[in-house]
């Protein structure tokens, strides 16, 4: 059962911009934390974004703060997170994954890589 479903990816030229999109029809709801993750080729799996539900918190990791926003929209039944990048450099380049858990605001962090739900992920490609 599809939970989440990330898209956006895409290849782009260095200095460029995509927007990630994660959609779900099916954790909706006060408590939901929801994060992107990327998985660089030859390097751990990195926790880059979280934002609490409705938007009450946001996290970015320092390695990509400046370039990486996150944000969420949402209505009855559909809640969306997005991943805005800008100024794309080629070590971006890797599958970028949507999770998502119901916690407290407190405990929703880039720390967390425990989260219940991930998506199948979606490529992003920059080239120089």
């Amino acid at each position: 059962q599809v939970h989440l479903l990330e898209s956006g990816g895409g290849s782009v030229q260095a200095g460029g911009s995509l927007t990630l999109s994660c959609n779900t029809s099916k954790l909706i709801g006060t408590g939901l934390c929801m994060a992107w993750f990327r998985q660089i080729p030859g390097k751990e799996r990195e926790g880059v974004a979280t934002i609490y539900y409705g938007g009450a918190a946001t996290s970015v990791a320092d390695s990509v703060k400046g370039r990486l926003t996150v944000s969420q929209d949402s209505d009855n039944s559909m809640m969306t997170m997005y991943l805005r990048m800008n100024n794309l450099v080629p070590e971006d380049s890797g599958m970028y994954y949507c999770a998502a858990m119901f916690v407290g605001q407190a405990r929703c962090g880039l720390w967390r890589n425990d989260f219940d739900y991930w998506g199948q992920g979606t490529h992003v490609s920059v080239s120089t």
